[in-house]
């Protein structure tokens, strides 16, 4: 603020106009409530943060002569006062104040608070990032705080994800950010409003220092894809692209480069600088595929490439994979329910081998998958290799052990829903190496008791002691409630250490009684001292046992799924929650 505001300030009589209508909605309070608004924390020029007394009133002092009346206002700057009412303002939102972070996400802020935060953005001239994601109320009413955003001209980060901003909003945003030259990261994710046109409000506003710009399910459509090709074409430093999310992106791309996303495409040409680009879930077809394949020999710097959840490149993959093998940076693909093709698999592990540093390749939710899985595996390079999720991919006794040859050298091992590996654990848990193993994922994998059995035998021998998430859930009905009580004791001596999250839930057409096991759980949770979530669901345990847990875990912060002692464990499930992904695969 200029000399001229500080000194309105001092003499308390000037006021800008927000200030003015502000001061209306504050005289609206009750007594009450404007008696303890009055209690003004101020920072002082040590750091120390202090408590004052400043009563508002309509420009007369309140003074009654005695010693706690209001500090003498020489002795106050505007940084103390506007920091002050800047900290109970946050603080009546369960925040604490901090220089350079502003984070009210999930605050259900109103425009109200909207209004009052764009009058103390000027006691946060060191600001850096800024959150009000999640407060569906803002919408409709951004422009007082984007007229507001040049007394923050420091900001590099700024999320406004599902605030229900529409065009208006989107515009008013954009006429404010050249007034934060800084910007690094601009999040408008889960905003309808930026579909359908809104998103011109952008275009030739952003800063060019933009380094990532995430607009997932924004609802772009093919009419917006030019519009944010021109964006992209302006962001020589952009890094991180994400559209994840918007089904109607590329569905005019017939072969023509000309088209709405082609022409998006081709812009990401003068984004050299682009690391990360998803577009999981666009609508994307095998003619979207040539005309991004067309771009990607000059994204020599791309090291993450998200395709999946497009089921419409089905046969169409060898239109992009001559173009990755340019890709010598590529660290991650993922390509998982594309509905891949025998000859789409074959011509991705035609070029794997030249990707020579890719550590994660996620073709999980693609049954053809099963039938390629030696080869696949022997195509990759496995000393650097660190996630293969096979996730219900039909996976055979023979592609199961094909498999197990690359185990030992995976972080995550993720298999779930292939009912083969009930019977073989075995063959995946004596390949596992200890250091390495931090994810061991075996959803509705139908594990007998002699699979529990060897879990646990493993855990004793400290095989599992990195391990940090664990999921056996929907294996109840084959192994037996009594089953799971040699891997709780397995845990009581220590070995899974380091686990953080547990998940033994039964399906929910099941239910079973977890007495057999709960001794030995209850025994084993002090021995699990990184456990922090628990899911135990349709384990229909009665009161006793959950006031016994509950006694357990009183000086824990454990989180515990499990249902109520009324509850609806061995209920039927909703229709269409049923059946696993391994059973949709099989019917479509």
């Amino acid at each position: 603020m200029d000399s001229e505001g500080q000194k309105g300030w001092e003499v308390s009589v000037k006021f800008s106009p927000l200030d003015l209508i502000m001061n209306q909605i504050r005289r609206k309070r009750s007594a009450t409530d404007r008696k303890t608004s009055a209690r003004f924390l101020s920072r002082s020029s040590s750091g120390r943060v202090v408590i004052s007394d400043h009563r508002e009133t309509d420009g007369k002092e309140e003074g009654d002569g005695s010693s706690d009346s209001a500090v003498p206002e020489a002795t106050e700057s505007e940084a103390d006062q506007g920091w002050g009412r800047l900290c109970l303002f946050l603080q009546k939102l369960g925040k604490k104040a901090d220089s350079r972070g502003l984070n009210l996400a999930h605050c259900d802020l109103t425009a109200t608070d909207l209004l009052e935060l764009a009058t103390l953005l000027h006691c946060l001239p060191q600001l850096e990032e800024v959150d009000l994601s999640w407060n569906n109320l803002i919408g409709c009413s951004l422009s007082p705080l984007s007229s507001h955003l040049q007394q923050v001209g420091r900001v590099r980060t700024l999320r406004l994800c599902s605030c229900r901003l529409n065009a208006d909003d989107i515009t008013s945003l954009g006429a404010a950010l050249p007034s934060v030259p800084l910007l690094e990261v601009l999040d408008v994710s889960w905003n309808v409003g930026v579909g359908g046109g809104g998103l011109q409000g952008l275009l030739g506003k952003v800063p060019p220092s933009l380094r990532e710009l995430h607009v997932q399910a924004c609802q772009l459509t093919t009419a917006d894809a030019p519009h944010l090709g021109d964006l992209v074409g302006r962001l020589p430093k952009l890094c991180v692209l994400d559209v994840s999310g918007n089904p109607l992106l590329a569905e005019d791309a017939q072969g023509s480069d000309t088209g709405g996303f082609g022409q998006l495409a081709a812009s990401l040409s003068h984004a050299p600088c682009l690391s990360r680009l998803v577009l999981q879930g666009c609508g994307l077809t095998s003619h979207a595929l040539k005309s991004l394949g067309g771009t990607l020999q000059q994204l020599r710097a791309l090291r993450e490439l998200d395709l999946s959840c497009n089921k419409g490149l089905s046969g169409g993959l060898s239109q992009l994979t001559a173009h990755l093998a340019l890709l010598t940076c590529l660290e991650i693909l993922d390509l998982h329910l594309c509905n891949l093709t025998h000859a789409d698999l074959q011509a991705l592990i035609q070029v794997v081998p030249s990707l020579g540093k890719l550590t994660e390749l996620d073709v999980s939710s693609n049954r053809e998958v099963g039938g390629v899985v030696h080869s696949l595996v022997s195509s990759l390079l496995l000393p650097q290799l660190r996630r293969l999720p096979l996730n219900s991919c039909s996976l055979t006794a023979e592609s199961f052990t094909a498999f197990a040859l690359a185990v030992p050298y995976l972080s995550s091992v993720e298999v779930s829903w292939n009912k083969v590996v009930g019977g073989r654990l075995a063959l995946l848990l004596d390949a596992l190496e200890p250091s390495v193993i931090k994810e061991l994922l075996l959803s509705s994998c139908h594990l007998t008791s002699d699979d529990l059995g060897h879990l646990a035998a493993v855990c004793e021998r400290g095989s599992l002691s990195s391990l940090r998430v664990l999921d056996l859930s929907y294996n109840g009905q084959a192994a037996g409630a009594e089953a799971w009580a040699p891997l709780f004791t397995a845990g009581a001596l220590g070995g899974l250490g380091s686990l953080e999250h547990m998940d033994l839930s039964l399906r929910p057409t099941a239910a079973a009684s977890s007495a057999a096991g709960l001794p030995a759980l209850l025994s084993s949770l002090p021995r699990l001292p990184a456990l922090t979530h628990l899911a135990m669901l349709r384990w229909g345990p009665g009161g006793q046992a959950q006031g016994q847990l509950r006694h357990c875990l009183r000086k824990r912060a454990l989180h515990v799924e499990w249902d109520p002692p009324n509850g609806a464990g061995g209920q039927a499930p909703p229709p269409g929650d049923q059946d696993g992904p391994e059973e949709a695969l099989s019917e479509e």
